[in-house]
């Protein structure tokens, strides 16, 4: 069986379900298709859930035991090689943490981003200047070579929002974001033109939470949410805690987040009036 590696792609969780789809429907138990494979039931467990690789034999043997085609057989075979496939962020693999290469591979499937930030500017709005101000806090004692290979990927990751199927990016944030000064006041001044830029773009929603507000039911922490046009894909939320981060997919969870999105967004300044809003932070900085 392929070995265990840091995160899956989309691709290879997609198929995976394919995979516990197309057994389930044959009427296949675990049992018959591990005995099928030679192996335990564990290993067509993690196969179906995409905790391993692809094996292109493991994969077509499974198909055979579940009846199917030789030209699914084939077709199957060809999108399970390309998933296999490392993603673009590869490359970054020295600086990119084993946990965060599956966020990577989301954001870049994923339709629909909506997002709850309380302390930064989201990844995805940030400029080069603010990016490399903020990283350099976050890893105080890595090298200059190594800040610069971070900054490099954040800025690559915002490609995906010029791409021609751009997905929407939603972001509520709290004003404090604005207001916690990164990298100096001509950073602030220019990473706020940025976001007064980004919010004239048809594919991006910003709104933010004032003081004002007062309490709201995001404070526990950031997190983002993933929407799919892939129907094997349910959304998956992103959630951060003191202590670390998760993927939630449970219905109930994502629910969870999903209403405490729209509570803060009635709680936010109407997207309507983000520009204005972030003009007049602008004039104070």
């Amino acid at each position: 069986m392929g070995e265990a590696r840091s995160a899956p792609t989309v691709g290879q969780m997609v198929l995976g379900m394919r995979l516990r789809d197309l057994r389930e429907k044959a009427g296949v138990s675990y049992d018959v298709a591990a005995r099928a494979l030679h192996v335990n039931q564990t290993t067509v467990r993690r196969m179906e859930k995409a905790e391993v690789g692809l094996k292109l034999p493991y994969v077509e043997k499974l198909l055979q035991t579940y009846g199917a085609g030789q030209q699914e057989i084939d077709s199957f075979l060809a999108l399970a090689e390309e998933a296999n496939r490392p993603g673009w962020w590869h490359r970054f693999r020295d600086v990119l943490p084993d946990w965060f290469s599956l966020y990577v591979s989301l954001e870049g499937a994923a339709s629909r981003i909506r997002a709850y930030e309380p302390h930064f500017i989201p990844g995805l709005l940030q400029t080069e200047d603010y990016a490399r101000a903020l990283l350099s806090i976050g890893f105080p004692h890595g090298s200059n070579q190594e800040l610069e290979r971070r900054v490099a990927l954040r800025m690559e990751r915002q490609e995906l929002l010029s791409r021609p199927d751009a997905p929407h990016l939603w972001v509520v944030m709290d004003e404090t974001v604005l207001r916690l000064s990164i990298g100096g006041p001509a950073v602030m001044r220019a990473q706020v033109d940025r976001l007064i830029e980004s919010v004239q773009r048809p594919n991006i929603t910003l709104q933010v939470v004032p003081f004002s507000a007062g309490p709201h039911p995001g404070m526990g922490g950031p997190f983002q949410l993933f929407r799919f046009q892939i129907p094997e894909l349910p959304d998956i939320v992103y959630a951060e805690g003191l202590t670390g981060a998760g993927y939630l997919d449970q219905r109930s969870d994502v629910v969870a987040y999903l209403e405490a999105l729209d509570r803060m967004g009635t709680q936010a300044t109407p997207a309507r009036r983000t520009e204005n809003f972030l003009r007049g932070i602008r004039k104070e900085l």
